[in-house]
């Protein structure tokens, strides 16, 4: 991030190739409408992070792999939830960070130029427990003026998808996951605090999401 506090994944510096992540067809239950959000969510997700962050692009396409994995378990919002996957870090883009905090940056942007989907938005502020870290940064009461918690079920299934996977997009277990932001960011960092804070909440939602799937 460049919020001046703390520097935010120097990882995406890096020029290097990165592994592409199959992303399954969609089951054809699931409407139109869905896909077209997930479509629309994809493009503009490229246009932004493939070329100017591609790690956080593999890994942004593995969090959408994951979420539509989660399509029949999910219903009638599965294209909600795909859209967040492929959004949900646009907020690292040097030309959208404001705050500092990712999740409110790109959610903004989504409102404000892209006038996007209330809940999509909500989503990208909220996904993986973001609020503690935005109270690390001072800005809670910010988060939750701009933008509303979404509904526990779909939070903790975008929880699910991000925890789950690793910066180069691959399906890692949550643990895994949770030592390697500590490894990249060091101890004391503000977001190893965020993630030490909210390690509880994020494999509770990971177990939520396991018990729920098929």
């Amino acid at each position: 991030m460049c919020d001046g506090r703390e520097s935010r994944d120097v990882s995406d510096v890096s020029r290097r190739q990165t592994a592409s992540v199959n992303v399954p067809a969609w089951p054809p239950s699931l409407g139109l409408m869905e896909e077209t959000l997930s479509a629309w969510a994809e493009g503009l997700a490229r246009t932004l992070l493939e070329r100017a962050l591609p790690r956080r692009w593999a890994h942004v396409q593995g969090v959408a792999a994951r979420a539509r994995s989660l399509a029949r378990t999910i219903g009638e919002d599965a294209g909600l939830l795909e859209a967040a996957a492929w959004l949900h870090d646009i907020g690292y883009l040097p030309e959208l960070a404001n705050t500092g905090l990712h999740g409110l940056d790109g959610a903004r942007y989504l409102r404000d130029v892209q006038d996007a989907d209330p809940m999509l938005c909500r989503l990208v502020a909220h996904h993986s427990c973001a609020v503690i870290e935005a109270e690390e940064r001072g800005l809670a009461d910010l988060l939750s003026r701009e933008f509303d918690e979404p509904p526990r079920p779909l939070a903790d299934a975008l929880t699910f998808c991000d925890m789950t996977t690793s910066p180069d997009g691959q399906h890692v277990h949550v643990h895994r996951r949770l030592a390697e932001i500590h490894d990249r960011y060091g101890s004391g960092h503000l977001v190893s605090r965020s993630i030490r804070r909210a390690t509880p909440l994020i494999l509770q939602a990971v177990d939520h999401v396991q018990e729920s799937s098929p």
